[in-house]
């Protein structure tokens, strides 16, 4: 009899505290970055003082104001990002929301693309990095870390839709695949989606002249990848927001948020449809810097006020549901590197300093 109440004992301490102390943690990753796309959108849906403003409507403004206009804020936001405001905020955290008492910036003093990507990726600030021409990146990233470890070589992935990604992530130095723009996913056997995402790309227009290839393109091309290859890790790099807005077309701007949050939507139904990954997938979204307000939205760097102002989305195992964050203190781009570690129970470790992970717990 003693011995059947100490097994119970046992039993429950399995079943709950233990349980507690030890959350689960994810065994795949799936990464979005959205260069360039503002906290206020993301937060607060289309901002009415550019979504009404003709210099910054190329289309059809009337068209634009249906799609995304709602006077209250959160039926804009949810319009323009619905699979994060039902999905994401349900089972996730979303850090940001500077209303909210949830601070996240860059660290590094740029405040555009090459630096913002490597500090997210490399877990610390490079002050010799201060330009986006910067040739291949010295200081290793999360993801050729997560490379070495047992049982992800060869299993983590990056398709981008600018060229500098390359550099930025090293792949001449750690032998990853980052596919970018102009580039077909070789080898034996591909799956006929994989075929057709390689020649869809060449079919396309070449929009922004500047090495860019568009975001439905290089999302097609992971898919099929994720899909057929089965990657542990897959970081997709989207450009489209922060080209449109240089070119001022809050329309294509919007349409572009809008589009990648549809590509969200069916990664995550991709990953609930798999047993591969089913259960055992975190997502995180986040940007590579911000950009400025007014008639500076379209503008971002060190002498644009705000352009310094990002976030961090995550949903998945090791990531307790709160739904928007409140008061949760400063977070720091640098910070990201090590959680995209931890959410794999790992510790981001590099030869220089890392700077600590986001808590979800």
């Amino acid at each position: 009899m003693k011995k059947m109440v100490v097994l119970l004992l046992v039993l429950v301490c399995a079943g709950g505290a233990g349980v507690a102390q030890q959350p689960a943690r994810a065994k795949n990753l799936v990464v979005f970055l959205m260069d360039g796309y503002r906290w206020r959108e993301l937060f607060q849906g289309a901002d009415p003082g550019i979504l009404f403003d003709r210099r910054f409507n190329h289309v059809d403004s009337a068209y634009t104001v249906a799609k995304y206009w709602a006077p209250d804020r959160d039926q804009r936001r949810r319009k323009l990002m619905p699979f994060v405001w039902e999905t994401m905020a349900a089972k996730g955290q979303l850090w940001g929301n500077r209303e909210l008492g949830s601070t996240v910036n860059v660290r590094n003093k740029y405040w555009f693309s090459y630096p913002g990507r490597s500090e997210a990726f490399c877990g610390t600030y490079d002050s010799l990095i201060n330009s986006n021409e910067y040739p291949d990146n010295p200081n290793e990233n999360v993801l050729e870390f997560i490379d070495r470890q047992r049982d992800y070589h060869g299993k983590v992935v990056s398709f981008a839709s600018w060229d500098a990604v390359a550099r930025i992530l090293n792949r001449k130095r750690n032998g990853m695949l980052v596919n970018i723009y102009g580039e077909d996913v070789k080898g034996s056997g591909l799956s006929p989606a994989q075929v057709g995402a390689n020649l869809l790309q060449h079919l396309m227009p070449d929009i922004f002249g500047n090495g860019e290839r568009l975001d439905g393109s290089t999302y097609l091309m992971a898919r099929a990848y994720m899909a057929a290859q089965h990657p542990r890790v897959l970081y997709v790099d989207l450009g489209d927001p922060d080209d449109f807005a240089h070119a001022g077309d809050y329309g294509s701007y919007l349409d572009a948020a809008h589009y990648a949050d549809a590509m969200f939507r069916d990664m995550w139904e991709l990953i609930d449809q798999d047993p591969f990954y089913k259960g055992q997938t975190a997502m995180v979204v986040f940007p590579d810097h911000g950009r400025g307000v007014g008639l500076q939205w379209t503008d971002h760097g060190s002498k644009t006020v705000h352009s310094d102002e990002t976030y961090f989305l995550a949903m998945g195992p090791g990531v307790e549901p709160r739904g928007e964050v409140r008061n949760g203190g400063q977070v720091w781009e640098e910070q990201f590197a090590a959680t995209l570690a931890s959410l794999l129970g790992l510790k981001f470790a590099a030869p220089h300093t890392v700077a600590p992970g986001i808590l979800f717990h």
